[in-house]
């Protein structure tokens, strides 16, 4: 067979160098190797690929038809080369990050689209699911790490990194009677009676009690479809104030606001892995671009 890895590595190099002697530097062997390895090369093809001087070569229009599928060559060859380095310094074939539905909207892909620069053959699957549900995810193995809210307890199988705070806000539509009536100006035991559009997962039958306010709660999987139900009147619920904000400008929304006290709501964000369990090269780093992100230092289970 013509091409190899060796005399496309040296075909590019003459291109890009111009002379042999150049070419032979730049690869580490001596002007003779260089000169006979494209001599070999043009003789197995059949083709002349370069003119001679004494003091330069210049390719043919047969090297110039030749270049683009030989660069592409060698591109693919690096890249095998490299992911075959990362698999064995333990970079794993698929990383599944599972995130809490309320984070979708958090900065969380600027990580990922630098890891997706660093490796490029990593497979990534982002799975959203209630709380509760993406850290089952992660104790069963479907997921390597999982993005959520701080929890209440501390499971001493976890780690985790701080990544900063979310604000929930609590929403309600313009159209609903009661806001009508209220201009969005409420006491907390207004709510306590009145619809609550909670996020709860699959399973459990427990909610964030942080978040959980009113006695009538109607159930959802998803900050989408909590969001769906609110704006269409029929009920009240805490949202992250980055999705709910430009809607409340837009007046789709109406902020709820307490006469008495705040009505933010300020949960700390965790990303989360298990103790027992290796993480490997792409989980590893991109805890670290997401620590990057945050600004904050690693903090133990327990403390």
């Amino acid at each position: 067979m013509a091409f190899s890895s060796d005399n496309v590595a040296v075909f590019l190099a003459v291109l890009d160098h111009g002379s042999f002697s150049a070419a032979a530097r730049a690869l580490g062997r001596v002007p003779s190797a260089v000169s006979m390895a494209i001599a070999q090369l043009e003789a197995e093809l059949d083709l002349a690929l370069f003119e001679r001087s004494s003091r330069e070569v210049r390719p043919t229009e047969s090297a110039r038809a030749l270049e683009a599928e030989a660069r592409q060559m060698a591109g693919q060859l690096r890249r095998l080369q490299a992911h075959a380095l990362s698999l064995h310094q333990g970079l794993e074939r698929r990383l599944t990050l599972a995130i809490a539905p309320e984070l979708l909207s958090a900065p969380w892909s600027d990580p990922l689209a630098r890891l997706a620069e660093e490796f490029p053959s990593l497979e990534v699957e982002v799975l959203s699911a209630p709380q509760d549900d993406a850290l089952r995810m992660l104790h069963d193995g479907a997921a390597q790490l999982a993005l959520i809210y701080e929890r209440t307890k501390v499971d001493d199988r976890e780690s985790f990194q701080e990544l900063g705070s979310e604000v929930l806000v609590p929403v309600i539509s313009p159209r609903h009677p009661l806001a009508l009536e209220r201009n969005g100006s409420f006491r907390l035991e207004d709510l306590v009676d009145l619809r609550q559009i909670a996020i709860f997962s699959r399973v459990a039958e427990d909610a964030d009690q942080r978040v959980l306010i009113s006695r009538k709660v109607w159930r959802t999987d998803s900050h989408l479809a909590t969001l769906g139900l609110v704006r269409a009147g029929l009920g009240w619920a805490y949202l992250p104030r980055r999705l709910a904000q430009p809607l409340m400008e837009s007046g789709e929304l109406l902020g709820i606001v307490f006469a008495h006290m705040s009505s933010e709501l300020r949960l700390w964000v965790d990303v989360v892995w298990l103790n027992d369990r290796p993480l490997g090269l792409g989980s590893q780093r991109l805890i670290a671009l997401m620590q990057d992100i945050a600004g904050l230092e690693a903090r133990p289970a327990g403390k």
